[in-house]
């Protein structure tokens, strides 16, 4: 383990241990991670945290429009990588080609797609998923037992539905840091009958 591993582990659990958060779950070694609920700019912090107690990296996808100033600057130091929302293909299509050729590849997306309520999840996790061969992991948040984690992992199967009723099982019983603002797993695919 490299000398910035160690120095970013320890920082994390200083951390963590200050605020009384607790990490929990085993990390996995490549996975597309699906972080919820997304409800506060804290989850942010507290995912780093995670990745940095677990001694890994995660890209994880922000908007491009956060990438400015001092914030851009620690965005791209800590692994996030920039999406144009208008045209999120080409940052795809490069993702997915690093993804198979590395030994280990974090992709992390807030599947929610913002800190407020809305009626559906992004679908873009599960679909990159399909694309790479990739398991999805279930991370997630929660404030009650000011817990960060990784849940579990699994590969998309043939029905969408069943794999969604294990997603919204997972996160039921899991509340953010502000729960008014936590949308229920479900995507609009589910109601089309899945992918077209």
């Amino acid at each position: 383990m490299s000398l910035g591993v160690r120095l970013r582990r320890a920082i994390a659990r200083l951390l963590l241990r200050l605020f009384r958060w607790r990490t929990s779950g085993e990390v996995p070694r490549s996975a597309i991670l699906v972080g919820a609920p997304h409800t506060s700019n804290w989850d942010w912090v507290l995912t780093q945290l995670l990745a940095w107690d677990s001694g890994v990296t995660i890209r994880l996808l922000v908007k491009e429009s956060l990438f400015v100033g001092p914030l851009g600057w620690i965005l791209k130091a800590t692994g996030a990588v920039s999406l144009d929302r208008d045209n999120p293909g080409a940052t795809i299509k490069a993702l997915v080609a690093a993804s198979s050729t590395a030994d280990s590849f974090l992709l992390g997306l807030a599947a929610e797609g913002t800190r407020s309520k809305g009626e559906y999840w992004k679908s873009g996790f599960y679909r990159i998923a399909q694309q790479t061969g990739l398991p999805i992991t279930l991370a997630f948040l929660d404030a009650p037992s000011r817990t960060v984690g990784w849940g579990p992992t699994f590969h998309p199967g043939e029905d969408l539905v069943a794999d969604m009723d294990m997603v919204r099982s997972f996160y039921a019983g899991i509340t953010g840091i502000r729960p008014e603002g936590a949308t229920v797993p479900r995507l609009r695919e589910e109601e089309k009958g899945g992918f077209r």
